[in-house]
């Protein structure tokens, strides 16, 4: 690698392991530990099994989308040029700062989340105080370099992956009573079941609660955000999606099955997760200590991707001259430093926890991320259907196409629907609105600064085009 990379050439360093744990590290994180738990208190056991199924689904046809996109164009800040390109120039504005606050707000939630679990063993220690110091020790992880985060974040994911694993195992003990589990002995399906209620609230809380599904689930789309970063990405952006589909659907639904089979609706809350709560039934010395720590060191994980997305997306702004270019200078070793301490702002709404209670804030952050991560999604469908429309329109041949998504134009018509869907669905939920109350006005505000902004280097090249011509 050249001295050059001030110039803006990022690294390609990433390898397939990489990306797969990338993905898988951008969203086994709170969403999963402390989500769920949410999750459970509103649509019961059997409710929340059902809402991550659909989940999996939405998430399956945005991966399909994304995978041809991504593979015709693995540039940096991959959906802000879909949407540029696709849809139009103020829609790849809006959608790039739409991830950013996505991914900034993320910051939020899992150093809020980090210190829900740390509470567990210094219980007079405040939130606010391990947020601090863990956002510290993200940025650290980020600013080294490109190769560095990626390791450290294939181990962060790792580490996850095989405890999740195990949580698999150890629940399906519990199931097979090999393992005793509480004073009242395995539950069996009685809390998916219950009584013969399998939706104990109606259909509307499910409906309300795929927000919280959908944040749980983003971070999925960051093999399109590190596909500039990857080397060979038309073969390993495939395998990525191939491989991060199946172990999300596996890692997700089986652990929440044992989740929601194992832990009452009544005693499921968001400042305590429910894996937690499973293993201290269990009765396993230090099992639920084991497990805590394997909690931070996930939420870490989920924090270290999520800067690295942000960083990327404001680096491919200030790149294509829509932020103050010295957010796009990349340090020696192709790092975007200046770009990921702006995005550490959104860590900073952590330290709300404050004065605010912490399980508020963390619902709230949760929504607003949930907003943002379907808007992005939303983009990405609409991106697929326009662009292979516009390819096929040009004459392009689909046997051409390096990877191309099956069943179009099922796949990206039903992922918009069903983000739509959920959208309307925050509506509908007081709880949720305030998403719509935060994500709306700013989606408009983005809308309205990218249109003054091209009036104003309009003027500026008019200005200039007549000066050369006295």
């Amino acid at each position: 690698m050249s001295s050059q990379n001030h110039t803006g050439e990022f690294q390609r360093s990433m390898q397939a392991r990489h990306l797969i744990m990338l993905s898988l590290g951008g969203v086994i994180g709170s969403g999963l530990f402390f989500g769920t738990g949410h999750i459970i208190a509103n649509v019961g056991a059997f409710g929340t099994v059902l809402a991550y199924l659909i989940g999996a689904f939405m998430v399956y046809l945005i991966m399909l989308s994304l995978g041809e996109l991504s593979v015709a164009h693995p540039n940096p800040g991959s959906f802000y040029l879909y949407a540029g390109r696709y849809i139009s120039p103020a829609s790849g504005y809006t959608v790039a700062w739409l991830y950013w606050l996505n991914w900034t707000v993320t910051l939020g939630t899992a150093f809020t989340a980090a210190g829900f679990a740390m509470q567990y063993w210094f219980p007079g220690v405040p939130i606010w105080a391990w947020c601090l110091i863990f956002g510290t020790l993200i940025f650290l992880l980020n600013v080294i370099d490109t190769r560095f985060f990626a390791e450290s974040e294939f181990y962060l994911s790792l580490i996850k992956v095989i405890t999740i694993q195990v949580f698999i195992i150890l629940g399906a003990c519990v199931f097979l009573d090999v393992i005793p589990f509480g004073q009242t002995g395995n539950p069996g399906l009685t809390n998916l079941i219950g009584n013969g209620e399998l939706l104990p609230n109606g259909i509307a809380p499910l409906l309300f609660t795929m927000v919280t599904v959908c944040f749980a689930y983003s971070g999925t789309e960051l093999i399109g955000v590190a596909a500039g970063e990857t080397k060979n990405p038309e073969r390993v952006i495939p395998i990525a999606v191939r491989a991060s589909l199946v172990r999300l659907v596996i890692f997700f639904v089986g652990t929440v099955l044992i989740v929601a089979a194992l832990v009452p609706a009544s005693e499921a809350t968001v400042s305590k997760s429910p894996f937690i709560t499973v293993f201290e039934q269990m009765g396993i010395p230090y099992a639920a200590d084991i497990f805590n720590f394997v909690i931070v060191t996930a939420i870490l994980s989920s924090a270290n991707t999520g800067l690295f997305a942000s960083g990327r997306m404001v680096w491919s702004l200030g790149h294509d001259g829509m932020m103050p270019k010295s957010l796009a200078k990349l340090n020696k070793r192709g790092v975007p430093v200046n770009a990921l301490a702006f995005s550490m702002l959104g860590g900073l709404l952590a330290l709300a926890s404050s004065v605010i209670a912490a399980d508020t804030v963390f619902v709230i952050l949760t929504s607003i991320v949930g907003f943002s991560t379907v808007g992005v999604w939303l983009s990405i469908s609409i991106s697929h259907y326009k662009f292979r429309k516009i390819y096929l329109a040009e004459g392009g041949k689909l046997e051409d196409l390096k990877y191309k998504s099956p069943w179009f134009p099922f796949v990206p018509v039903m992922g918009a629907i069903m983000c739509v869907v959920v959208m309307v669905g925050m509506g509908i939920d007081p709880e949720q609105r305030i998403a719509l109350y935060c994500g709306i006005p700013f989606c408009v505000a983005c809308y309205w600064v990218y249109h003054m902004t091209r009036k104003v280097q309009v003027k500026k090249a008019a200005k200039k085009a007549a000066q050369q011509e006295k």
